[in-house]
Parts: structure tokens; sequence; C-alpha cells
């Protein structure tokens, strides 16, 4: 029995396929944008966009709890966060010359390389796996909890390890940024009001 005659939907992608192609492009789409632009705030909103995109794929793959965590999370959690982080520490609203660090082809081929080897993992773990898009959901909250505890704990808690640490170096280079400005601020304000008491 052939590919095409277990799985008729292989050769003739229905709507479902249809719009989970068109939602991956568009946020393929978003998510260029988002490391290509210059101002800061508009990557901030296009990469609202990138993750709501992800959360409209996970719809289609029925599951739905995935879905909101995305929402709720990510670009409710996240963005928001980087959003205030933008507006505490004043950035530019426009384009900012500090977004580009030069980098860009090296950035490149690591991003190039890293989809390549992602989507050839996700290819051969699942080469023969299909997803039953009108059954019953298989992103429950009972079968999200029993796969992530039980087969990938080790992977989740590698990641929330690696989540504090980034959240600890952001806060270390944060202060380390106010103090760097701080420091040429104080001879300045010394030399100003010694040039008034002179003037007095």
């Amino acid at each position: 029995m052939t590919l095409a005659a277990a799985h008729p939907g292989f050769l003739s992608p229905t709507g479902v396929e249809i719009a989970f192609l068109l939602v991956g492009l568009a946020t393929f789409g978003a998510a260029l944008v988002t490391v290509t632009t210059k101002q800061l705030v508009h990557a901030a909103l296009w990469l609202v966009v990138t993750l709501g995109g992800l959360a409209v794929e996970y719809l289609l793959l029925t599951a739905e709890f995935i879905a909101w965590v995305q929402v709720l999370i990510y670009v409710g959690s996240v963005v928001v966060l980087l959003l205030f982080g933008l507006m505490l520490t004043k950035a530019p609203i426009g384009r900012s010359p500090d977004a580009d660090s030069g980098n860009r082809w090296a950035a490149l081929v690591v991003a190039v390389a890293a989809a390549a080897a992602l989507v050839w993992v996700v290819v051969d773990a699942f080469r023969t796996t299909w997803i039953d898009l009108d059954g019953a959901a298989a992103g429950s909250t009972a079968v999200t909890g029993a796969s992530l505890f039980q087969n990938w704990v080790l992977p989740f808690e590698a990641l929330s390890v690696l989540l504090l640490a980034a959240l600890v170096g952001a806060i270390v280079l944060s202060r380390k940024a106010k103090a760097d400005a701080a420091a040429p601020q104080v001879p300045e304000a010394r030399g100003e009001q010694a040039a008034e008491e002179g003037a007095r």
C-alpha cells in the first residue's frame, strides 16, 4: 500500500492544510521582518505577529492548550515585558544604528544551519507519524503534561536553567550599562558646580 493510498490527503491537501501553509508563510515573513528591521519597537510588534502565527499553527494542529499557552506566556507576557524594557530604558523610537551589529552574514549562516538542523530532526522523528486533524484533540492538558514531565522532563529543566541564566545576564548587563552611563556625569556636575561658585 502506497503512502498516498494510506493517506488520501497527502497529494490532495485539505482546507486545513492549505491554511496551515499560508499561516506558516505569513509567520515566516513576520519573523524575517522582526530580525531585519532597525526599529526596536517595530521589531517587538512584528514579534507579536510571529508568535501569534505560531499560536494559530498550534490551533490548526488541534493543540488548543499549547496555542493558548503560546498566547498567554509569549504574546501576553514576554512581548509586554520587552516593550516595558524598551520604554524604561528610553530606547529610540525611530531607526537605531545600534540595532545592526555588522554580523548579518554570520547570523544568516547560523540561522540557516539551525533551521536546517531543526527541520531534519523533526522530519526524521515524525517521518511515519500522521496527525489526524479531524480526530480528537492531541494537545489537551493531560496529554501535554504526561509527555512533558515523563518523556521531556530533562530538556524542560535544561531550558528553564537557560532562561534563568539569560535573565540574570540581562540584569547584570543593564546594571553595568547604568553604571557606565552615570560615571561620566559626576566630573561634569562637579565642574558645573565649581563654575557656578566661581561666578558668584
